[in-house]
């Protein structure tokens, strides 16, 4: 992590520009993500309770599609974020989604529950969780393709997994937040308890902000848009170039519904059939992610050396194994193996694919389209990671002997990623000016 950074490699104005880009990055990541996965912890700890008729047993199956519903949005979001991120620039769009995620999560905290407005409390949280995906749709894209294009050609991979990092960071500070709200009584904890996570977005979104707002754009969106060479309309271009690399970017992104079963639907399963505590599933989530903290940004060094493929691929299979493991072994009981096979299978497994993915999809576009090709390809891909616990749960996934229907479920997307990884051009020698030139 050590190597010095080439002050003429394209993409980097001045040495320290790649690692504030990198910075910038992983907090505004985090900010986003963190109110991102507090939702999730809500939708499977929270809001069958609060949110829909308490006699329902359908609740559980109705709030985990509201966690859903954020995934629908995001295609829509990133056609048009991606649209203004090729136009008028990375950092503009990026303050946008800072604002709107932020937002829409503090408006949650403060919408009444289902014995106030009935029916109305639901639909409100769906319409705050589609301005959720609307942002998040262009989060991850900007950061990436501002990131890639500030870093020196030979560590782009290093310096894009810190916004994937970042991400784990948000899903640490939520699972650390709601630790302390599952043991508080159900008076409590129903009552105002589960808002306050929500409410506390208000501070981590200004603090991300004030540091996002200092960054420039990258030196090669800067240099196209002074020699007129922007796309006026990108995802023409994209779609009459690029058709194959979205496809294959969508396919690919399918291996994100890893990280939702991790995170979410596991919590259910863990609670409702080997009957674990929630406040213990919640800190294996956070063990799992600290870790991943340090194993991301070495994956994204490895994919520097040997290529994106290989450490994509893997991550892919790893996580086709361990997800069968990683369920029988929440019903052993044993919870220090819990731990240890957690932080394997996330840390160790997963991370690998989610470290190199900003990299090894933002190489496939060229800098006229790399934004809305991020962005439309990995949240139409993300749809699966949506609706996973959604469609899991219908099957059976969260009642006794579930942890067949969930391994099958996540071996399959496994596959697909894999797969579709395979067909894809290796990159990672390439400079940056020539990525995406056919």
């Amino acid at each position: 992590m050590s190597h010095t950074i080439p002050s003429t490699t394209p993409g980097t104005a001045t040495a320290g520009t790649p690692k504030k880009a990198a910075l910038a990055s992983f907090l505004g990541s985090a900010v986003e993500y963190y109110d991102f996965f507090i939702f999730g912890s809500a939708a499977a700890l929270i809001f069958p309770h609060v949110f829909f008729p308490s006699a329902d047993a359908n609740a559980a199956i109705m709030s985990f599609a509201t966690f859903g519903f954020a995934y629908v949005a995001r295609p829509v979001g990133a056609i048009i974020l991606g649209h203004f991120g090729d136009r008028i620039g990375r950092q503009r769009v990026l303050m946008f989604t800072l604002v709107l995620m932020g937002g829409a999560t503090f408006i949650i905290g403060c919408l009444p529950d289902f014995n106030s407005i009935g029916w109305w409390a639901p639909t409100l949280l769906v319409f705050a969780r589609l301005c959720q995906g609307l942002s998040a749709a262009g989060e991850q894209a900007g950061a990436s393709s501002m990131t890639l294009e500030h870093a020196p050609d030979n560590r782009r991979s290093f310096f894009t997994s810190w916004t994937l990092t970042g991400t784990q960071g948000g899903q640490i500070l939520a699972a650390l937040v709601f630790i302390p709200v599952v043991a508080l009584p159900d008076e409590i904890k129903y009552g105002i308890g589960w808002r306050i996570p929500f409410w506390l977005s208000a501070v981590v979104v200004l603090v991300a902000f004030f540091i996002r707002r200092t960054l420039h754009e990258p030196p090669a969106f800067a240099e196209a848009k002074k020699n007129n060479q922007i796309a006026k309309l990108p995802v023409a271009d994209l779609l009459r170039l690029h058709w194959a690399d979205v496809l294959r970017v969508i396919c690919c992104a399918f291996i994100s519904a890893v990280s939702t079963v991790f995170g979410t639907l596991a919590i259910a399963y863990a609670k409702d059939v080997a009957h674990v505590n929630s406040t213990i599933t919640l800190w294996l989530v956070v063990a799992a992610n600290v870790v991943a903290l340090g194993t991301q940004p070495v994956f994204g060094r490895m994919a520097d050396r040997i290529g994106r493929k290989p450490v994509f691929i893997y991550g892919a299979v790893a996580s086709a194994i361990m997800t069968p493991v990683f369920l029988l072994t929440l019903e052993s009981g044993n919870v220090p193996l819990m731990f240890l096979v957690s932080v394997v299978y996330f840390a160790f497994g997963y991370a690998a694919a989610n470290a190199v993915w900003p990299s090894f999809y933002g190489e496939m576009f060229s800098t006229k389209v790399r934004f809305s090709g991020l962005a439309i390809g990995t949240q139409i891909g993300f749809l699966m990671a949506g609706f996973a616990p959604t469609i899991v749960t219908a099957i059976g996934g969260t009642k006794a002997g579930g942890w067949v229907q969930i391994s099958i479920f996540t071996g399959v997307i496994c596959v697909i990623a894999a797969v579709s990884a395979m067909t894809a051009r290796e990159s990672f020698k390439t400079p940056t000016a020539e990525l995406g030139l056919k």
